[in-house]
């Protein structure tokens, strides 16, 4: 690294020289750039070091953020660069003026990729930075086909099924290799290979969270889960559904010739630059076997609290009780509301080197830097309970228990937070207040839970409204009579207050949302609430004691939403209850 980047990244006080030392040494040890050491070691975020690029060089920066890094439509940019050679060299094409082609990479001191561009494509080049990240994003945006699967279908229906052999189903010598979707070219390979690669880009490119393949008895069904909800997308052949589930069976170490019981297993595919985990369920019903796929895309996840969602309040409230050198703080929430991401941007908001971070997961989701992780294996007696009592030996300051599902790991959580430790778990319960009855009725001790509990909430997933396509509306008057009577906000305020529909557009797949956020309740315990749960695990009177706090419940807090035009009145509604 030039020795000015270094000069501008420690006067802009992103740089120390002990973290410079640090990301030096990581560098040396991995064999990797300076540059890339700071960024794994999350010293300097990528787009901080682009920047910074961009100012060392002075080439301007082209971002999502900033609208440059946006292809002009209707100017055919594709036939000057190539995809494959675009792929292969992290390059867009932005725009084309006065005999110049603007293009968008990660490198513009490279002269042999500029000469290369100025050559293929007959005109003078100007270059612009972007990110890796951000760059692979647009690439994909830019040249992917908008029903992969579709267009695989449509050539197996004219016979034009590649003769090509890529991977064979049956000589894969190394089933846990990576697939590298980025190279691995749709239009290659046997027919059930291209199949699955469609099925697997497309799901990808179009932010699903699950893909379900089920066959009845005369149909087949693909859905993608988007954002919670299922929608259809274009079915294979029935005589292929086998083939495709036998090559994920492959990927995934489970036994094709096994089709009686259940099976689970993992792979991991390589797309935009990264690597993408998928957990693979297949399950046998009356009409053969279903496959649900799990995604688990952390490239497409930030941890980041102040993305997450909280209101102001709620955020203070809860990195105070986070901060606190010891007790009890529990998450509630169904399965897949988001309280693994929560927990996780919590801990990543007050990790210090001063501290023993540790957590104790099943399955370990996020892999995050100066945190001991540790995976649940109860097959071998790790349980959570056991690895709580082995964590307790390893001097740690933080703990997270990714669940407490019984009374012996809630006792565990208990001598922790007890004995001077900072303990974060998370229940299954309907609402905050409910995890103190589940956990008196485990066993623990009222006394003992009111003087350790620090801190409960609860948190559900509302879907966002695509900023290109929300249209604004009067809701009725009862809607807004609702509104006020639930949300608690000031009457005075109603004239601030803007509601929006969802229409739908190609931006959003037509569903009319375009990501989620998360709406909580949070309830830092008191004095008022200790005594009450002391007395009692009686929910009115603890619901009572905790409204006293001034906090609000989940229904508030997803009209604050609401009004501010993030989502719908119908998303609020469909997630949270009246009293909750």
């Amino acid at each position: 690294m030039a020795k000015q980047l270094i000069d501008i990244l420690k006067e802009s006080g992103k740089l120390t020289p002990e973290n410079l030392k640090k990301a030096e040494l990581h560098a040396k040890q991995n064999e990797i750039s300076l540059n890339e050491a700071l960024v794994a070691l999350d010293i300097i975020k990528e787009e901080e070091l682009t920047q910074a690029i961009s100012k060392q060089l002075s080439v301007p920066y082209a971002s999502k953020q900033n609208g440059i890094l946006t292809p002009e439509k209707d100017q055919n940019l594709a036939k000057y660069i190539p995809e494959k050679f675009a792929r292969e060299n992290v390059i867009i094409p932005l725009f084309v003026e006065d005999n110049t082609l603007a293009v968008a990479l990660t490198d513009p001191s490279n002269v042999f990729l500029l000469d290369n561009l100025r050559m293929m494509s007959g005109l003078e080049i100007q270059p612009f930075i972007a990110s890796k990240s951000q760059l692979f994003q647009v690439l994909d945006e830019f040249y992917s086909k908008k029903d992969l699967l579709a267009e695989v279908i449509s050539e197996d229906n004219k016979g034009e099924t590649s003769a090509e052999t890529g991977e064979n189903l049956d000589e894969i010598s190394n089933p846990n290799a990576k697939i590298d979707l980025d190279k691995e070219s749709s239009t290659t390979g046997a027919h059930y290979v291209k199949m699955v690669n469609a099925i697997l880009r497309q799901a990808l490119t179009e932010r699903v969270s699950d893909i379900h393949l089920e066959l009845f008895d005369e149909r087949v069904s693909l859905r993608f889960r988007i954002d919670g909800s299922l929608y259809e997308r274009t079915s294979p052949a029935k005589e292929d559904v086998g083939a495709i589930i036998s090559r994920i069976k492959i990927l995934s170490k489970l036994d094709i010739a096994e089709k009686r019981l259940p099976q689970d297993g993992s792979f991991a595919v390589k797309f935009q630059n990264r690597t993408v985990e998928f957990r693979v369920s297949v399950c046998p019903t009356v009409f053969g076997e279903k496959l649900v796929i799990r995604i688990l895309d952390k490239g497409s996840s930030e941890l980041n609290i102040d993305k997450l969602g909280f209101e102001p309040k709620q955020k203070k409230d809860f990195l105070e009780a986070a901060a606190l050198p010891h007790g009890l703080i529990f998450l509630t929430g169904p399965t897949g509301s988001g309280k693994t991401t929560t927990l996780n941007a919590v801990l990543t908001s007050i990790k210090s080197t001063e501290y023993n971070f540790m957590t104790l997961e099943d399955p370990v989701e996020y892999k995050l830097s100066g945190i001991s992780q540790v995976q649940v294996k109860p097959q071998i007696g790790l349980t959570f309970a056991a690895g709580l009592r082995s964590f307790l030996r390893q001097d740690p300051d933080v703990i997270l228990v990714g669940e407490v599902r019984d009374s012996e790991t809630a006792e565990a959580c208990l001598k922790a937070a007890l004995t001077g430790h900072l303990v974060l778990s998370t229940l299954h319960t309907n609402e905050a207040i409910g995890a103190i009855p589940r956990l008196i009725d485990m066993g623990i001790e009222p006394f003992l839970l009111a003087s350790s509990l620090a801190l409960v909430a609860a948190q559900r997933l509302v879907r966002v409204l695509c900023p290109y396509c929300k249209v604004p509306y009067v809701p009725g008057a009862s809607t807004i009579e609702q509104v006020i009577k639930e949300s608690g906000l000031p009457v005075r305020d109603r004239a601030t207050w803007t509601f929006f529909k969802a229409a739908g557009c190609p931006k959003c797949s037509g569903t009319g949302y375009l990501g989620r956020k998360a709406i909580y309740e949070v309830f830092k315990v008191n004095e008022s609430m200790r005594n009450t749960i002391y007395q009692t695990k009686d929910l009115f009177e603890l619901k009572k004691a905790a409204n006293s706090t001034g906090a609000w419940n989940l229904r508030a807090s997803g009209w604050r939403k609401a009004v501010t035009g993030i989502t719908t009145v119908e998303e609020v509604m469909s997630v949270t209850l009246a009293n909750e």
